[in-house]
């Protein structure tokens, strides 16, 4: 049996991203890439505001979009990141039973993101999110955020 196109290209898009974050992560294989994509967008999704939460989905390839909806319940979100050792803390649980260098995990996944999504998307995304997490996303896209936030005073 032969896969539709879009059927195939949703299934490429999806061994695409995996393979980048295995390859950036260092990660033993696509099942734990997947595993770390899976909980790093969650508990991202999980404190963006609602329309947010839907816009950064919106940048995502279908199979990864419906990976960060899966389980989402929007009417209990944005969840308030206390802090960054919290935040990782509660990522660490998620991933079990596997045990990863958590913060190296969120850099990866938050360098994929930075890579295949549109940058002015991204700075919407750090600009929710607080200082002592907007560190965890690569040097090249932090600065959008900030000239975003100049844009919006004037």
């Amino acid at each position: 049996m032969s896969l539709s196109a879009p059927v195939a290209h949703a299934v490429e898009s999806l061994q695409v991203w995996l393979k980048e974050l295995r390859e950036k992560a260092e990660l033993a294989d696509e099942a734990s890439a997947y595993a770390v994509l899976r909980s790093v967008l969650h508990q991202l999704r999980d404190r963006l505001t609602m329309d947010e939460a839907i816009n950064l989905g919106a940048q995502l390839p279908v199979m990864i979009r419906g990976l960060y909806y899966e389980g989402w319940r929007p009417h209990q979100v944005p969840r308030k990141i206390r802090s960054r050792q919290i935040f990782l803390d509660e990522l660490s649980e998620e991933l079990l039973p596997h045990t990863f260098p958590v913060e190296w995990a969120v850099t990866s996944v938050f360098g994929l993101l930075a890579h295949h999504c549109d940058p002015g998307e991204i700075a919407h995304v750090i600009g929710q999110m607080p200082d002592d997490l907007k560190d965890l996303w690569p040097a090249s896209v932090r600065h959008l955020d900030k000239n975003s936030a100049k844009k919006n005073e004037r």
